[in-house]
């Protein structure tokens, strides 16, 4: 892209930005995002309660298992027969050993629901120009009430100011996210027409951590058992406080990709998405957390002679 083309797309923007703003005061300015954070009656929240769900699984049953068991431990998950007209991609790597513990599917396109939302934010992140002398602070409160409530009105908005779907493959394509590997109709993950691969939502996710916003992004997403759509999830856990993920729910629809802060193995970047028309969706989230639970009991001490 020409730097004449970047100019252009600042400038749309940080135009954008301005409709933006004066529509986030026209609700209630930094007051309203505030009070959204804090306020899950707040009406604005279309997918909050929906997306907030409880998994049900003891987390006594999830055995800690060696990392070279643990393909085994998800494969026995996803294929049982409950599971066997689901469509599951699941891609979990070590970041700091630059190493795939697991995966299925990767470069399966499956509907990612709310996980959308991370390509909109991430890619809005990118566009936002700091010399602006547009007053574009609530830029960073829009992304975290976007993933941490997964806000699907102020998701479509945000896609829709900054240029849809050509400028968040743009704005991605820049940081190595091929543009084959999702496809955006919404900003929100509504639609059934949106697309992603496991291994497009890692890699967004991993280019995250250096890319500008980084720290809004990660502060932005969930944290198990304790904020956002995962404050039910995860509690008591292995996996409490230790996982920051964005959520995904429609019908036949769940999805979960994100960080874990692993005491043993450093940071894993993950994301599960399952789609199955007609399964109940507390046994997709089951079977979700029993992935992230197996992944959070690795322990080396279960080795016999592995070097990880």
């Amino acid at each position: 892209m020409t730097h004449h083309s970047l100019m252009k797309n600042s400038k749309i923007f940080t135009q954008s930005l301005s409709l933006l703003t004066v529509a986030t005061l026209s609700l209630g300015g930094t007051a309203h995002l505030a009070q959204a954070t804090s306020s899950p009656s707040t009406s604005h929240l279309d997918s909050f309660s929906a997306e907030a769900e409880s998994s049900q699984i003891d987390p006594q049953q999830i055995a800690a298992t060696c990392p070279s068991n643990l393909p085994a431990t998800i494969s026995r998950i996803i294929k049982q027969p409950t599971f066997s007209g689901a469509r599951w991609g699941v891609h979990i790597e070590s970041v700091e050993q630059n190493r795939v513990l697991y995966t299925y599917n990767t470069n399966l396109p499956l509907i990612p629901a709310s996980n959308n939302k991370l390509f909109t934010t991430a890619a809005a992140l990118q566009m936002y120009d700091p010399q602006s002398p547009v007053a574009s602070s609530n830029l960073g409160a829009w992304v975290g009430v976007i993933n941490t409530r997964s806000h699907n009105s102020y998701a479509d908005r945000l896609f829709r100011g900054i240029g849809g779907y050509n400028a968040t493959q743009n704005a991605l394509s820049r940081l190595g996210i091929s543009p084959s590997s999702f496809r955006q109709v919404d900003g929100s993950g509504l639609s059934r027409q949106n697309v992603a691969t496991p291994l497009s939502l890692v890699e967004t996710l991993k280019v995250m951590k250096y890319a500008y916003g980084s720290n809004i992004f990660y502060a932005s997403l969930p944290v198990a058992g304790r904020s956002g759509t995962l404050r039910n999830r995860f509690r008591a856990t292995p996996a409490e406080g230790r996982v920051r993920a964005k959520t995904g729910t429609l019908r036949g629809v769940r999805a979960l990709s994100g960080y874990m802060e692993h005491p043993q193995y450093g940071q894993l970047v993950f994301s599960i998405l399952v789609n199955q028309p007609g399964q109940s969706g507390q046994r997709l989230i089951n079977a979700i957390d029993q992935i992230v639970l197996s992944m959070a009991q690795m322990n080396a001490a279960r080795c016999t002679s592995e070097v990880f």
